[in-house]
């Protein structure tokens, strides 16, 4: 490690050293400030000797990035753009140019991080706010989430949610709690299969069948509904929903969205909770997605709901600011009380969506409800003319008509037309959307054998909604959905929203754990090729050769870099890809004949995702303890591993560790844990430490996820989206998700029960997650080869190494290896200054963005501190603008210490500073206009400028607000 890096090619090169920051010569000077002869010097002493790979990373040559493109190209030639009448909840959708080209494909929008310092986020929680409001006002509920990771979890999520409330209302009364839930049999088959997925490790029954008729028998605790159903049946839910709430149980509406602007909202038939996806609100199918979910629920149930929120506060002079509300990150709180194991969202999506509203508005959206339900009603006229049958009078968008013995001769023909229908036991499906054209619906009459003229049965075709069940009521009246109709305003609204946030297009975003580096633009550029975005996730395999090549070598790197021996790329999410690899070790038990090994050892540093998987999992979670240096305590693990020996699961550990240390004692760790029959969880979230240096396989780790949104480059996107696919050695492989699209069978519910199923049953939506974002991991590493790799983990170990050094004299580094080395991040304690000056980590975070940085990690893992993570994208030059701003800071906690002024009077209790501060008539403060609005080395030109003053977090929680007020409030404001 220490020959100096040689890179493939010259080609190779150019990549290579625009995703790395710091120049051969910055890295030079770092490695002196770090006190280190070479990186392979620093590299020994920063990981243990014992868990070094011994050869290197071997993933082909690397590519220039005009050579990755003309692969690319090859690969999405091989996926056939078909037209997928397929359905089952993903439809074809048309994404404005304007939308595409200013939200998706820009690095303002997807290279933001969560909204956790809202004062710098106010353009994409704007943007969520307003998808929350068009949930509400579409659904007919009183409170929206801002968006959870697809259709089938949030139906998991909501019968959690119903779940969690009928407990509730139990332990106030005598009545037995029911662990029983029933499923419309008209949901998506994949929505059945997650929620069949979710509900056996938690002791849950399904009961499945017609709602009209199968609910008055059932002792449940809630129920879940399809509206349009997945045969394209409209039916009245009401009776249904009665019937729920006369057992005390919860009743949820899984809606079609366009549906809802001509149909009667779920609220309006009684629902509890409405859940859906977003998806063709403008957003491509990408083989499965990303795809912003949604769940809104009435205001009852508010302080139950998974996921986020966004809510209204005030900021410091009283001016609306939005924030995340209520149960935000609860999971470090509660842990494995926590309701739900989901830390992110599907932010750029969920803003993607709300922007298509905001494009179309209420007219635009019912008229292509109106134009789509139209086309299907002229479809079914001509198949009835053809001689067939469908199975309902009433539909939206769906039909499903008996095609006995002919099915496979319709199909051969539609596959001629390049079309593809939904297959069912002598029946097929057809669901038209907003890219259905009256060519495409004559193409399917004469798959049927018919020719017919679209005109002509257009003539005499007739609607096929209810009259009971046409929507009344309005939505989207707020004027945000009226006022941006020309693409002029519809531009500046969004780059307006865009100037209101800091993302990693202007400055670094130090967050530990989160590791922001480099989206690359040519790792960006095929996701919207219509080759990879616009394929159905159940269309034939064949169609879809070039991703599952993709997928192929995709698997066989991750093995690689990893030392595992298979993979599932189908978790879309860092906590999916937990919950899956803690099903496949809870399977693996039980094929042994141990389903009583139940117990998970979770070190109390470990993210709090990690205890409320294991809930999720039916685990009981043990918490083992950490020593004065970070590490896990190696003597509580072994004293607790042997006092639940014949009942240990699995310990799930961090590694390097949310302390952003490599812990020298991981091999004994894990031979501990596998000494009692457990088997080794290890989080890769911290990933970007290891690659082409150290494999979780080789040194003792069972399963791991590995965020791909993190270590291989997936943009944050605002929160979401994110990979989690999980490795596992040979022996977990058979129990990875299946999932009952592909030709690998979830677990039946008779396997299930008799304890012999292998596989275990999907965890997401589509087989294989959000298929479509894969393309930019598979590029970068096309782009970097395994040198290239290599050779970023190590500048990530040099660069956060080197942000210790320049800061360990201001803010303490907390932990470092006995060599005096942190990994890829550091903690740095504030503490001991808020004890000395009343300076807390908000003051300090909030300060930075005067400087013009989102603030590193706050208070986790440890309570008053900073973790930051500077990645290998960072150049020498960001890290002392960073490095610079921090140090100033600490000038001015003297400043307080020294009795210049108090904390309440200093710019850090102030912060951040707004146009407004420089506009005030007068200024009564303690430090100058100048001192507070431009602090030291900052740039007046290139200022970053909040929009808001420090938000108050408290009154956004006491008044939660988390929907665009009603039309008729700002009516009264104007009189």
């Amino acid at each position: 490690m220490n020959a100096p890096f040689k890179p493939a090619d010259a080609a190779a090169t150019s990549f290579v050293r625009r995703h790395i920051g710091p120049s051969p010569r910055d890295i030079a000077a770092m490695l002196e400030t770090v006190g280190a002869a070479s990186l392979g010097a620093l590299m020994a002493e920063t990981l243990p000797s014992t868990i070094r790979q011994e050869a290197p990373l071997t993933l082909g040559r690397a590519l220039s990035e005009t050579e990755a493109l003309a692969h690319m190209g090859q690969l999405a030639a091989q996926n056939l753009c078909f037209t997928s009448l397929i359905g089952q909840g993903y439809s074809g959708t048309i994404l404005p140019a304007v939308i595409q080209r200013n939200i998706l494909e820009n690095p303002a929008w997807y290279t933001a991080y969560t909204p956790y310092q809202p004062e710098i986020s106010q353009g994409r929680l704007e943007a969520l706010f307003n998808f929350q409001t068009m949930i509400c006002d579409l659904t007919g509920l009183d409170v929206a989430n801002a968006s959870l990771l697809d259709e089938a979890t949030a139906a998991a999520e909501a019968m959690a949610l119903a779940e969690r409330t009928a407990q509730a209302k139990t332990k106030s009364k005598t009545k037995s709690d029911t662990k029983s839930f029933f499923v419309d049999h008209e949901v998506h088959p994949q929505t059945l299969a997650v929620l069949r997925t979710r509900a056996e490790p938690l002791g849950w029954t399904l009961i499945i069948g017609d709602p009209l008729v199968d609910l008055a028998q059932a002792d449940v605790f809630g129920g879940i509904l399809q509206y349009p159903g997945t045969s394209g049946a409209v039916r009245d839910l009401r009776p249904a929903i009665a019937a729920l709430h006369g057992k005390g149980a919860i009743a949820i509406v899984a809606a079609d969205l366009l549906a809802l602007a001509l149909l009667a909202s779920p609220g309006e038939l009684g629902a509890d909770i409405a859940i859906g996806s977003a998806q063709r609100f403008g957003v491509p199918m990408g083989y499965g997605g990303p795809h912003a979910a949604y769940m809104a629920v009435r205001d009852a149930l508010k302080r139950s709901l998974p996921g986020r929120i966004v809510g209204l506060s005030v900021d410091c002079r009283g001016m609306p600011a939005y924030r995340l509300a209520l149960q935000t990150r609860e999971q470090h709180i509660r842990r494995e009380k926590a309701t739900s194991n989901i830390c992110t969202a599907q932010v750029l999506l969920a803003v993607i969506a709300s922007m298509y509203a905001v494009y179309h508005g209420p007219e635009g959206l019912s008229q292509i409800a109106r134009d789509v339900h139209r086309r299907t009603a002229v479809l079914a006229a001509g198949l009835r003319k053809l001689g067939f049958a469908r199975a309902c009078d009433a539909f939206f968008d769906s039909v499903t008509v008996d095609v006995g013995n002919q099915r496979d001769a319709i199909v051969a023909r539609a596959l001629a037309e390049k079309i593809n229908l939904r297959l069912g036991e002598g029946t097929l499906g057809i669901a038209l959307d907003e890219t259905t054209t009256p060519e495409i619906v004559e193409a399917v009459w004469r798959a049927f054998g018919g020719r017919l003229a679209y005109a002509e049965v257009a003539a005499t075709a007739h609607e096929a909604l209810p009259s009971e069940l046409k929507r009344t009521s309005r939505f989207l009246t707020h004027p945000v959905f009226h006022a941006h109709r020309s693409e002029t305003e519809m531009l500046r609204y969004m780059r307006k929203l865009s100037d209101r946030d800091l993302a990693l297009d202007r400055a670094m975003i130090p967050l530990g754990s989160c590791t922001m580096k480099l989206n690359a633009t040519t790792e960006m550029i095929p996701l919207t090729w219509p080759q990879f975005a616009t394929l159905h996730p159940f269309a034939p395999r064949e169609q879809a050769n070039g991703y599952h090549a993709l997928f192929a070598r995709l698997e066989q790197w991750l093995c690689q870099i990893t030392g595992y021996d298979a993979i599932s790329l189908q978790p879309n999410s860092g906590a999916q890809g937990e919950y899956a690899g803690l099903l496949a070790i809870r399977a693996y038990h039980a094929s042994r004949g141990e389903a009583h090994r139940r117990v998970c050892l979770i070190p109390s540093s470990a993210h709090g995702t990690n205890p409320a998987s294991a809930h999720m999992a039916g685990m009981d979670v043990v918490v083992v303890g950490c020593d004065a240096r970070g590490d896990v305590d190696v003597d509580d693990l072994r004293a607790k591993a042997d006092a639940h020996a014949k009942n240990l699961a699995a310990v799930m550990i961090t590694y390097p560790s949310t302390h952003g240390v490599f812990e020298e004692h991981i091999g004994a760790i894990c031979a501990i844990v596998h000494g009692h029959g457990g088997q080794v969880y290890l989080d890769g979230a911290n990933l970007n430490a290891q690659v082409g240096l150290a494999r979780p396989g080789d040194y003792g780790a069972d399963v791991s996820h590995l965020n791909l949104h993190k270590t291989f480059c997936i943009p944050h996107g605002g929160g979401g989206p994110g990979m989690g696919p999980i490795g596992v050695r040979a022996h977990l492989a058979p129990f990875l998700p299946a999932h009952p699209a592909t030709s690998q069978p979830a677990a039946s519910q008779a396997e299930i029960d008799r304890g012999t199923a292998q596989a275990v049953g999907p965890v997401s939506a589509a087989p294989f997650g959000s298929a479509s974002i894969l393309t930019i991991s598979y590029i970068y590493m096309l782009l970097m080869g395994g040198d290239g790799l290599t050779r970023a983990t190590e500048v990530a170990i040099l660069n956060a190494n080197y942000v210790a050094a320049r800061l360990d004299a201001h803010f303490p580094v907390l932990y470092r290896n006995a060599k005096g080395r942190v990994a890829h991040e550091c903690i740095v304690d504030p503490r001991g200054l808020k004890q000395a000056s009343g300076v807390t980590v908000d003051d300090i975070a909030k300060r930075l963005i005067d400087y013009g940085f989102h603030a590193p990690t706050m208070s986790f893992p440890v309570p008053g501190t900073l973790m930051i993570e500077p990645t290998e994208s960072e150049s020498k030059a960001e890290l002392d603008r960073f490095c610079d701003a921090m140090i100033a800071i600490r000038r001015e906690i003297a400043a307080i210490e020294g009795g210049r002024f108090t904390v309440e009077a200093s710019p850090l209790r102030h912060a951040p500073h707004t146009v407004h501060d420089i506009a005030d008539e007068g200024w009564a403060r303690a430090y100058s206009r100048a001192e507070g609005c431009f602090p030291e080395k900052t740039s007046r030109t290139d200022k970053y400028w909040s929009p808001v003053g420090r938000v108050d977090n408290v009154h956004g929680d006491r008044n939660l607000v988390c929907a665009c007020p009603p039309v008729t409030d700002y009516a009264q404001a104007a009189e």
